[in-house]
C-alpha cells in the first residue's frame, strides 16, 4: 500500500515535469531553466501553486496573478502519469522493468500531446528514445535481436506505407516523425509489439478519425496526427498485448 502511494506521488510530480516538456520542447526552450511560469503573464509560479492536481483545484484553474485560464491538459497529464505509473507497478512490480517502461510511457505521453498540438514528433525524443532503449533493453523482457528487428520492422513498415500511399495518391500521408516513433516503440516492445501496435493504432485511428471527420464536417483529406494512436497501441501491448495475441490465435485455430 505504501509502495503504491509512493508510485502515485512519483507519477504526479513527474507528470508536472512532463507538462513543462510538452510546452517547451516544440518551442525550442530549455526544460530546465527558467522555472515554471505562467504562460500568459510570465509570472514565476510559487511552489505552493505548483502542487500537482491540488493547486489546479485550489486555484480553480486560473493563474493567481493574472487570472488567465490554465488548460485542463495540465492536471490531465499529471493524472495520466500517475495512473500509468500505478498500472505499470501493478503489472511489473518495483524494479528495473517498471522504471524503464514508465520512462517509455512518459516519452509517449509527451509525444502524444506535442503531436496533438503541433503535428510534430520531436527527434530528440524519438531518436533519443531509440538510443536509450537499445542501452536499457538488457533489463527488459525483450532480446536484443527482437529489439533490433522491432526497430527495423517499425521504421521500415511505415516507410513502405508512406511511399505506397504517395505513389497511389500523390499526397503526403504520415510524416517521418511517425516512422521514428514506431522505430522507438519497436526497440522497447520487439517486433511482435510493433505488429500489434500498428494494427491497434490503425483500428483505433480509423474509428476516431471517421467520428472526428463526421462531427467536424471535414473531408477525408483532413490531417489527423497518428502519433497518439501509435502511443496508445504501444501502451495497450504493454498491459494486454501477449494475452490478446494468444486469444486471437486461439480464435483463428481450426477445430
Amino acid at each position: 500500500m505504501i509502495a503504491a502511494a509512493a508510485v502515485i506521488l512519483l507519477g504526479l510530480f513527474i507528470g508536472s515535469f512532463l507538462n513543462v516538456c510538452i510546452y517547451r520542447i516544440p518551442r525550442a526552450e530549455s526544460i530546465i531553466w527558467p522555472g515554471s511560469r505562467c504562460t500568459a503573464c510570465g509570472t514565476p509560479i510559487k511552489p505552493w501553486d505548483n502542487i500537482p492536481l491540488v493547486s489546479y483545484l485550489f486555484l480553480r484553474g486560473k493563474c493567481r496573478q493574472c487570472s488567465a485560464r490554465i488548460k485542463p491538459r495540465y492536471p490531465l497529464v499529471e493524472a495520466l502519469s500517475a495512473l500509468l505509473a500505478l498500472a505499470l507497478y501493478a503489472r511489473f512490480g518495483l524494479g528495473a522493468v517498471f522504471l524503464i517502461y514508465y520512462l517509455f510511457a512518459c516519452a509517449l505521453i509527451v509525444i502524444t500531446f506535442i503531436d496533438l498540438d503541433f503535428q510534430i514528433i520531436p527527434d530528440r525524443i524519438s531518436l533519443g528514445g531509440i538510443v536509450v532503449g537499445l542501452v536499457l533493453v538488457y533489463w527488459l523482457p525483450v532480446t536484443y535481436k527482437d529489439a533490433l528487428i522491432g526497430l527495423a520492422v517499425g521504421a521500415g513498415s511505415l516507410l513502405l506505407i508512406i511511399y505506397g500511399y504517395y505513389f497511389l495518391t500523390k499526397r503526403q500521408g504520415m510524416g517521418g516523425g511517425d516512422v521514428k516513433l514506431l522505430g522507438m516503440i519497436g526497440v522497447f516492445v520487439g517486433w511482435q509489439g510493433v505488429a500489434f501496435t500498428i494494427f491497434t493504432a490503425s483500428l483505433i485511428g480509423s474509428v476516431v478519425g471517421l467520428a472526428w471527420i463526421a462531427v467536424q464536417g471535414k473531408d477525408m483529406k483532413a490531417a489527423i496526427p497518428f502519433g497518439p494512436f501509435l502511443s496508445i497501441g504501444a501502451l495497450i501491448y504493454l498491459f494486454w498485448g501477449p494475452s490478446l495475441i494468444a486469444w486471437y490465435l486461439m480464435l483463428m485455430r481450426p477445430y
